[in-house]
């Protein structure tokens, strides 16, 4: 089987082996249980081992579609596969962060759990495969049938509100996707094709550009989320269990981002410059008034989820700027904070599985009791500020930088949220972390054991490792992303 349909499907292969184990067997079976929980975990860290092999072989100086599949499916339609510069590094971070996914289940997860791991593996499937589409048709589908294992893990795995969260994030995201449905079907209409590469290079009208542009944008927007339609996004954070929150932030919201460089960009270059000052100004709404918000928080969770917005305010900035630095940027801070905000929703969810809350004013002093837990939060919190030497820094200066020489105000007003971001994420980590330990119910807390730290030993190489050789991604996304800008400015004439 070709490379990328492999990596796609494999998920399924522990798919069907838990559906074997399930009719066979006792799904309450706490051996059933253990090993459809070892069938998970050796799934994806199969789909993670190819997916490296991936990267390996991709080819760095190719600025087109690589590893391409291409089929007949049906009623005219193929099957079409193919990574770039810009796609193949999230189909490694999404098999990277479903193995952690899976193990920091591995205690908190206690009922219905073949189900529960049956879920997450169609999730990856489907997520990768929104990554790897080159088939309009393909992508849509991918894209929507996303939506429903995130709206399980939510609704039945999540906290006491969790149905009203699961049908808020569903609604929200579906409402805003038929538009975009509705506009696919034209272009295939008006392009007598569904080829992505094709759609990429065909000449829509300027008119029709802008239709086209706002359909796509209402299902981007929700998805990423932009500031106004982003209130699903804390509540469905507060109630996910852990690891669905780590594969919303780390994954779902980067869905909307990749979707405009890949759609809204080489496809509607004009509309996309005409909505340009409208995108910077929802951004810099995003990155100011959520931050704001962040900082009155009560819930850590919630807090995290904010600041989540704020993150992607400056990806959408770096996007719409069409330079070659912004747009670097925004892939940047993409992965970047696909690694450091689950990492962060990690710490929540080790002391909210010690204490079962995740009210700030509950804790403090935490350092005492668990010095590990607090060095591990310090760095993931220095790398949601953006310091100098992690991942969080350079996104953020790339994408205000290429925004800067585009619209000097947007850069200098979104450059007030780094200082919020300051503001809130260490007025938590002070909360939480240092002062006296106070309350009594925290005296008999431990610190992390072998499998936490194992679980966020890869987050912390990443996190390092991205800050201090970003080197590593631009190699394999620089001809990608200069051919996408070369293409958008010659569309615009710029």
């Amino acid at each position: 089987m070709p490379l990328l349909s492999l990596i796609t499907y494999a998920p399924l292969i522990g798919v069907a082996a838990i559906l074997i184990l399930r009719v066979f067997g006792k799904a309450e079976d706490p051996k059933a249980i253990e090993t459809a929980k070892w069938i998970t975990l050796l799934t994806t860290l199969a789909t993670l081992a190819l997916s490296v092999l991936l990267v390996f072989q991709f080819n760095p100086s190719d600025n087109g579609f690589q590893f391409v599949e291409e089929t007949p499916w049906f009623a005219g339609l193929y099957y079409r596969m193919g990574v770039d510069g810009i796609s193949v590094l999230f189909v490694l971070l999404t098999a990277f962060l479903m193995p952690i996914c899976i193990a920091a289940s591995w205690k908190s997860i206690d009922r219905r759990v073949l189900e529960y791991m049956i879920a997450f593996l169609v999730l990856e499937t489907l997520v990768i495969g929104v990554f790897c589409a080159l088939d309009i048709i393909l992508f849509y589908v991918f894209f929507e049938f996303g939506l429903v294992p995130m709206f399980l893990i939510i609704g039945i795995w999540g906290g006491q509100r969790r149905v009203y969260a699961a049908f808020k994030f569903f609604l929200y995201t579906l409402l805003g996707s038929v538009l975009m449905l509705a506009a696919i079907l034209g272009m295939i209409g008006i392009a007598h094709t569904s080829s992505i590469p094709e759609l990429m290079v065909f000449k829509f009208a300027p008119g029709i550009q802008t239709w086209l542009w706002l359909a796509f944008f209402a299902s981007f927007a929700v998805k990423m989320p932009m500031w106004p339609v982003h209130t699903w996004l804390p509540d469905a954070h507060v109630e996910a269990p852990t690891a669905g929150s780590v594969i919303l932030a780390g994954i779902l919201l980067k869905l909307g981002g990749y979707g405009f460089m890949r759609f809204s960009l080489p496809m509607f270059p004009q509309a996309s410059q005409m909505f340009t000052p409208l995108v910077f100004a929802l951004s810099v709404i995003a990155v100011v008034y959520t931050s704001l918000v962040a900082f009155r928080q009560t819930d850590i969770k919630k807090l995290i989820a904010y600041s989540s917005v704020a993150h992607m305010g400056f990806v959408t900035m770096g996007i719409f700027s069409g330079n070659v630095t912004g747009e670097q940027g925004a892939l940047f801070q993409m992965l970047s904070h696909g690694v450091i905000s689950g990492a962060l929703f990690l710490c929540v969810g080790v002391v909210y599985d010690r204490m079962h809350t995740r009210e700030i004013a509950f804790y403090g002093g935490l350092v005492h009791r668990m010095p590990w837990y607090a060095a591990t939060f310090m760095l993931f919190t220095m790398g949601n500020v953006g310091l100098p030497g992690t991942s969080g820094f350079l996104g953020e200066i790339l994408t205000m930088t290429g925004t800067y020489g585009v619209s000097t105000w947007t850069a200098i007003i979104a450059a007030t949220g780094v200082i919020l971001s300051a503001v809130y994420a260490l007025n938590l980590y002070r909360a939480v972390i240092f002062g006296n330990l106070t309350n009594d119910k925290l005296a008999a807390i431990t610190d992390m054991d072998w499998r936490e730290i194992a679980i966020f030993a890869p987050l912390i190489a990443s996190t390092l490792w991205l800050g201090i050789s970003p080197g590593s991604v631009f190699n394999l996304t620089q001809a990608s992303v200069d051919h996408l800008v070369q293409v958008y400015q010659a569309a615009i004439g710029g």
